[in-house]
């Protein structure tokens, strides 16, 4: 009781002045997710994905018997989240590498654009991410003496292309990545793969680039997207391995060898070692889309690999983006197989031969939930939001969350006053309990759904005509600027804007349903909303759908 009338008072220091309607305070934040295939892993065993929902490209590093993880965040900010574990199977967030407005800029960009496919590193003390911008400055190397953070500003690299990742060859690092082919390109996606020597005492590109791979594994047949390459070396060999087929149902994993760096290099007779597009898509509960994989060896000598997947729930419609998986690897003949072709990859398999992690306060694989009370003086690190912020748009104190209104959803100029968390199941309850008094027309408080900045729910407070209601908003727009894709009320009802009001939205699938609870009485909105238009099949677009509190007073 005495925390929530600390965060009254809160709020009525904020609240006064004109601006008044642009502020909500939010006093909790629940969600409750479920798989829609329900497997169990067996004793010894773990469960894919390793980590669920929009957690793509992923990269991983081992040092010593710890192992690092970082995923692909786009426009979200904060960005470049950075998972521990010891074991492969059980990863903690321990933080993000762009964390701060000062290290890049997103404004202006889509969802979908910013920062792609990290690469993440460890040399002499230190580690090294090196990534894409896209539509910012093009590529970078960040640092940090510890993985948790701070990490560096960006050192900006002088090349085309896109995911760069770091070789070191003893004292020496080179950075292989996508770019343009030294000829004109001969059809859409036809990209190659380049390595240059980086300077990393002086942070700069030194030497001369060299073509590793044209195209792909076999330029005749017109391979498309070669990308995320990493090349690492064993027993006297270099071997590039690298994403082709672009990054839906044709994904798959090549791998090349040589026994020079620059090559040349010959690929496997038997490629792609990693691939889902053979396979029957109308099989049950398919995971789908595998590729962008990265290899690595424990500390016993066994390889895995990373990759990123998805669990369509429909044909091809997933609304929570792409995910992570992991896989033994097995040599055969000198070459590195991740999944037999004609294979499913599988739900469960044994655990690595590694020492147990703890289980996860915050779980990132199976069925989980967790409430955010909001104690202490900051978000939890898993919370994000679109582009990066110029100034502050939140607090965090006595047990609540106090919003501002931002700019409206739609002007990627500008920063929404909005904050979410992943969805990161097909089934998910997520709920929100607020305050929040309308007083103007427009002005609008309540939780978002967010694909992209033209495709996202609203369920909230708001005024219609001069009227408080409790409304819900859809836009169905994709990645690319569209603003032609008109926002729609689909339903609404009165309410008395007294005391705190709770919205839950239930996802299933392609469906969503909307509840409100107010004064102790619950009413349905409406049920069974198609959602389809949140996946990535509709939107467009490489994220996932992103759910949270959301605020916004017009002007």
């Amino acid at each position: 009781m005495i925390r929530r009338l600390l965060a009254a008072l809160a709020l009525s220091l904020v609240m006064t002045g004109p601006a008044s309607a642009q502020t909500a305070t939010f006093d909790r934040f629940t969600y409750q997710g479920r798989s829609i295939e329900q497997v169990k892993p067996k004793a010894g065993e773990y469960l894919n994905p390793i980590v669920s929902g929009y957690y793509p490209d992923p990269s991983v590093t081992r040092v010593g018997k710890d192992y690092y993880l970082v995923n692909s965040s786009f426009a979200h900010f904060p960005g470049l989240p950075i998972f521990h574990s010891t074991d492969l199977v059980h990863w903690t967030q321990i933080g993000n590498a762009i964390d701060r407005p000062g290290q890049l800029d997103f404004t202006g960009r889509s969802v979908s654009e910013a920062v792609f496919a990290p690469d993440i590193s460890y040399h002499d003390g230190t580690f090294y991410i090196v990534n894409t911008c896209v539509q910012c400055r093009g590529n970078f190397v960040i640092t940090a003496k510890n993985p948790a953070g701070p990490w560096s500003d960006p050192i900006w690299l002088p090349f085309e292309g896109i995911d760069p990742s770091i070789t070191w060859e003893g004292d020496r690092a080179y950075i292989v990545n996508n770019r343009a082919p030294d000829e004109t390109p001969r059809y859409d996606g036809h990209r190659a793969i380049w390595i240059q020597e980086y300077d990393w005492r002086a942070g700069k590109m030194v030497g001369e680039s060299t073509q590793l791979v044209n195209g792909g594994v076999d330029l005749s047949k017109k391979p498309v997207w070669i990308e995320g390459p990493h090349i690492f070396k064993k027993d006297g060999w270099y071997y590039l391995t690298a994403a082709e087929g672009g990054t839906s149902v044709n994904h798959s994993q090549v791998v090349l060898r040589s026994k020079e760096l620059r090559g040349p290099y010959v690929p496997f007779a038997n490629n792609p070692i990693l691939t889902q597009r053979d396979l029957d898509p109308k099989r049950p509960h398919p995971i789908s889309a595998a590729g962008h994989a990265e290899l690595v060896q424990t500390q016993n000598g066994d390889w895995w690999a990373t990759f990123l997947a998805t669990r369509p729930y429909a044909d091809d419609f997933y609304n929570i983006g792409r995910e992570t998986f992991l896989l033994p690897v097995t040599w055969k003949d000198g070459w590195p197989i991740i999944l037999d072709k004609g294979k499913a990859v599988p739900w469960t398999h044994k655990v690595p031969n590694l020492p147990a992690s703890p289980a996860p306060k915050l779980p990132t694989s199976g069925d989980f939930g967790y409430t955010d009370e909001f104690d202490g003086t900051r978000l939890a690190m898993q919370w994000i939001g679109v582009r990066t912020p110029r100034t502050p748009f939140y607090s965090v104190a006595n047990g609540a969350l106090t919003m501002k209104g931002g700019d409206a959803l739609g002007d990627r100029q500008g920063v929404p006053g909005f904050v979410g968390r992943r969805q990161q199941h097909a089934i998910a309850d997520v709920s929100t309990t607020l305050r929040f008094t309308p007083t103007r027309d427009g002005a609008r408080a309540g939780l978002v759904a967010m694909q992209n900045d033209y495709a996202y729910l609203f369920l909230g407070l708001t005024r219609i005509d001069g009227q408080p209601r409790i409304a819900l908003y859809k836009r169905e727009g994709k990645n690319t600027r569209d603003e032609a894709a008109a926002e729609t009320l689909i339903a609404s009802a009165p309410f008395a804007p007294k005391g705190p009001v709770t919205l839950t939205l239930h996802a299933k699938g392609g469906t969503m349903g909307f509840d409100y609870e107010s004064g102790g009485k619950r009413a349905t909105l409406t049920s069974d909303l198609d959602t389809r238009f949140l996946s990535t099949e509709r939107a467009g677009g490489f994220v996932g759908t992103v759910i949270g509190p959301y605020v916004y007073n017009p002007r």
